[in-house]
């Protein structure tokens, strides 16, 4: 056992009652350490950062090389005395954070307060890409100093985002309201979003028909599709062209005139980036990107496994597609026994982005042996969706290609000719072990009945209308893919500029779709518009290309912050007195009237999206929530609620609660039920899609949405 070495870490063996102090990040990653190292370890959790910059203030020197100014974060005194009095009575310490920049950062902070409170305690520095026995252990025998270049990009990455936020946030707050920010990565995102939304509300859709034909082979029927029309490709813009084709086809036998088949081979894909990660979770399970963060950290800090706890995944803040060789040999051997048909001569290495950081392996599950099926046993929900999805795309990057032959049939009707296609499997593959991870149409099958010089009975020939389709929205798994492919922040910094922007109320998700609110639309105009130079993708991902190579130490970060930070301010400081003032720009009369002293009420935009306010503010204090609809039980109003309990959901319920108790899960429409008058709620599930419902339990009024398409 790890307990029974003279040397762990680089320390002598230590009389009894003497420990090693090992500090993590999470309380959950230290239960799982302490239990791998034995009595001889304590293992406490610092809960994050306990020294950082202040909130209040920007707190970086300008005229001193920027110097940021660190400070104990409020509400961690405690928390840091108990790791000071800790440090006191152990014979080591050992800086265990995540293996990140921030991680990097603040193992740098901690060693250094508690450096100057212990004098001659050794203090070093380990890492765990994944928290299993043997890799904690191997770390623990590998102790090493802490890298200064990751601590540098880490101070850099905090002083520039600092410098930008609290130089352009000042104006929002003077010209729009308090409260409000700007980011160097989230007002890029910001931009994205609206640049969309634009090309969203201006495209004009185009109507365009195409010719469908019902073909029975027997038993079996086909339907195929118009392809050539007098020997040319038909343009079919309305209905009246439609029908003349239609007619001219109408009475003609179906012959079948060629049949022909590719084979195309289809590689698995690498495994998971946090990227990639984030994207499948968000398509395939629903996920939004911090769900899918905060799921993974859990996996990976570790799971209790019955007679063991263990962590499920590596780490899960990665740019690589890189695999350990450990880990290679043990999947090879694994596959072997199990999928022997579908393994490859020898492990698939995938090569690693020029772009990327490749700090760390790409996300696998520590075991392959842990199955999703074996997995399941210990973890429910979420967390089994997202291990199982972990775990069949790394299995599968191990395996062989699967090979789908396509067959296509050439129809003659007439002058038409049309084509059917169906495509199956000569080798499945890799798709052996993926279900979760594939969607519907990769995992069916389908055979074409058909043969050369067949007739076929064309049972119906008919016209289907389309309307062109123009961009869609953005969702978590699109604005993640659209900013790492312009290299805009890193793996840790995706899913919290999307929570920012919707805590700011910059953004809505409506459908999974990621909507500008009014409010992110006039922010995203006052600073694209007098900002172009750093409200734009290039300027960001410049800085983020200077902060890789302030790690790797080839560049000066503070003479390129001296380049870009005084015109900055410079040029805020003529904006502020230039920008006309848009307080109270948002605000929209009605026709109610305060209770309180009967003046209107005005519909205000807060931190938390819209409410009603008297207009005599300050005189008078009166607010209350828009209401929704109105409560089918009593009459009053439904509008948004958060319980105050748990993990404080949300919830819609109606105003004069107590006394009534009506409440519900879903939104409330606009709309009422035409059967019963109660209101309409939007639901989803996989077999209607997007509807409106009847929220009355003894209704049963159903109506499909036709926009209920998500975006692309």
């Amino acid at each position: 056992m790890a307990a029974s070495k003279k040397e762990m870490a680089g320390v002598s063996a230590k009389p009894a009652k003497q420990k090693t102090l090992v500090i993590v990040e999470s309380p959950a990653k230290a239960r799982t350490i302490e239990k791998y190292l034995g009595t001889h370890y304590r293992v406490l959790a610092s809960n994050g950062q306990v020294i950082d910059l202040p909130k209040s203030r920007m707190a970086v020197d300008v005229e001193h090389d920027f110097e940021p100014e660190y400070i104990t974060v409020r509400g961690k005194a405690a928390k840091l005395k108990e790791l000071t009095d800790e440090a006191k009575r152990s014979t080591a310490i050992i800086l265990a954070s995540d293996p990140d920049r921030e991680g990097e950062a603040i193992a740098y902070q901690i060693g250094k307060y508690l450096k100057e409170k212990t004098k001659d305690t050794p203090i070093r520095r380990v890492t765990f890409n994944e928290i299993t026995r043997p890799a904690v252990q191997e770390a623990m025998a590998q102790p090493r100093d802490i890298h200064m270049s990751l601590v540098e990009a880490q101070k850099a990455r905090r002083v520039i985002d600092r410098l930008v936020g609290y130089t352009l946030s000042p104006l929002l707050w003077k010209k729009v309201k308090s409260g409000l920010s700007a980011g160097r990565v989230q007002s890029v995102a910001l931009k994205l979003i609206c640049d969309r939304e634009q090309e969203v509300e201006s495209f004009i859709p185009e109507e365009y028909w195409t010719i469908e034909a019902h073909l029975r082979a027997h038993q079996h029927l086909v339907r195929a599709e118009l392809a050539l029309f007098d020997g040319k490709k038909p343009s079919i813009r309305n209905e009246s062209q439609a029908n003349s084709i239609i007619a001219a086809l109408s009475g003609k036998p179906a012959i079948v005139t060629d049949i022909q088949y590719t084979d195309r081979s289809i590689k698995p894909k690498p495994p998971f980036t946090t990227s990639k990660l984030q994207q499948t979770a968000a398509n395939r399970l629903g996920f939004t990107s911090t769900k899918t963060m905060k799921v993974a950290q859990q996996l990976y800090e570790g799971i209790d496994m019955g007679h063991q706890r263990l962590g499920l995944i590596t780490y899960m803040r990665t740019d690589s597609t890189r695999i350990s060789e450990s880990a290679l040999r043990e999947t090879h051997e694994w596959l072997a026994q199990y999928f022997p048909a579908q393994t490859p001569d020898s492990p698939i290495r995938y090569s690693v982005s020029n772009a990327a950081q490749d700090a760390h392996e790409a996300i696998r599950p520590t075991r392959v042996d842990i199955t999703p099926d074996e997995a399941a046993r210990y973890i429910k929900g979420d967390h089994l969706k997202l291990y199982t999805l972990i775990w069949e795309r790394f299995v599968a990057s191990q395996m062989k290609p699967a090979i789908i032959r396509t067959y296509t049939a050439d129809i003659q009707v007439g002058e038409g000719l049309f084509r059917a296609s169906a495509s199956s499997f000569l080798e499945e593959g890799f798709y052996k072990v993926i279900r979760l991870g594939a969607s519907k149409e990769e995992r069916t099958s389908h055979q074409l009945p058909l043969e050369k010089g067949q007739t076929l009975v064309a049972e119906k020939i008919q016209g289907l209308q389309h309307f062109t389709q123009g961009p869609s929205r953005y969702t978590d798994a699109t604005i993640v893919r659209a900013l790492e492919e312009l290299g805009i922040g890193r793996p840790s910094t995706y899913a919290p500029t999307i929570e920012t922007l919707i805590e700011r109320y910059y953004v809505q998700r409506d459908k999974r779709q990621l909507v500008p609110t009014a409010l992110g639309k006039i922010i995203n105009e006052i600073l694209s518009k007098n900002f172009p130079e750093v409200i734009n993708t290039s300027f960001t991902a410049r800085m983020e290309s200077m902060l890789d190579k302030v790690e790797e130490q080839k560049v000066d970060w503070v003479s390129e912050l001296k380049k870009f930070y005084f015109p900055l301010k410079d040029k805020v400081a003529d904006v502020m007195h230039a920008l006309e003032d848009m307080h109270g720009a948002l605000d929209e009369a009605t026709n109610e009237t305060c209770p309180k002293c009967g003046k209107p009420l005005v519909k205000k935009l807060g931190r938390y999206g819209y409410f009603l306010s008297c207009s005599g503010f300050p005189e008078c204090t009166f607010t209350k929530s828009v209401p929704l609809a109105k409560c089918p039980k009593c009459g009053g109003d439904i509008v948004p609620r958060v319980s105050t309990k748990g993990r404080r959901k949300k919830f819609y319920g109606c105003s004069n609660y107590p006394e009534c108790d009506f409440m519900t899960l879903y939104k409330p429409t606009n709309a009422t039920c035409p059967k019963c008058g109660w209101f309409l709620v939007e639901k989803y599930d996989k077999k209607k899609g997007m509807h409106k419902a009847c929220i009355n339990p003894d209704c049963d009024y159903l109506h499909s949405s036709d926009d209920g398409k998500e975006g692309a």
